[in-house]
């Protein structure tokens, strides 16, 4: 579809091609690869405090950064590759977000472990289906606050309830296209 005919959610800012092509391709699209939910969730992560566009401008930097969201390669960084980071002008520079990486990696590799695939921890918070929890624009929801508690216990950082539930829309988790977008389905 042509991007100046069809409408899409408040969000996508029409002049950046990114966030077109984002919003119609990937937002809100049912997500079952750990490599794929890795990712997204460091990426929410270093989305807390600033804009998603912001992210999803640097996301190419991200990738090369961070070794392609590896979560072994990025569980075994040490105090110099942090530092080396912290020189990257392809990436959100945050000191707290960048150790949080790290840390989170470790968990989500534990929490494989746990339940076979991060996949199947994720996804059994809602018995596999997608939630259509309403169509009111929201910033969390009691899904989201679980998941959130669940995380922290867990020892991960950066997983306060509007990032994990920014996250659950944008791994499909939540369906969540906004009335009147060219993707919405009618809600429940």
């Amino acid at each position: 579809m042509h991007k100046d005919i069809v409408n899409r959610c408040s969000w996508v800012n029409m002049k950046n091609p990114l966030s077109i092509a984002y919003h119609d391709t990937e937002w809100s699209v049912p997500q079952h690869a750990d490599g794929r939910l890795f990712e997204m969730l460091m990426l929410e992560c270093f989305q807390a405090g600033l804009s998603w566009e912001c992210v999803l401008n640097k996301r190419e930097g991200f990738r090369r950064a961070f070794d392609e969201f590896d979560a072994e390669k990025i569980s075994r960084y040490d105090e110099e590759k942090c530092r080396q980071l912290m020189s990257d002008p392809h990436i959100i520079r945050n000191r707290l977000k960048i150790q949080a990486c790290v840390t989170n990696s470790r968990v989500f590799l534990q929490i494989q472990r746990e339940f076979g695939s991060f996949d199947a921890y994720l996804w059994g918070f809602t018995g596999g289906e997608v939630i259509a929890e309403s169509c009111d624009i929201r910033a969390t929801s009691p899904l989201s606050d679980q998941i959130s508690r669940d995380l922290k216990k867990r020892g991960m950082k950066f997983v306060g309830s509007t990032i994990i539930y920014a996250y659950l829309q944008a791994v499909g988790v939540l369906y969540a296209h906004e009335p009147g977008c060219f993707l919405e389905k009618k809600c429940p």
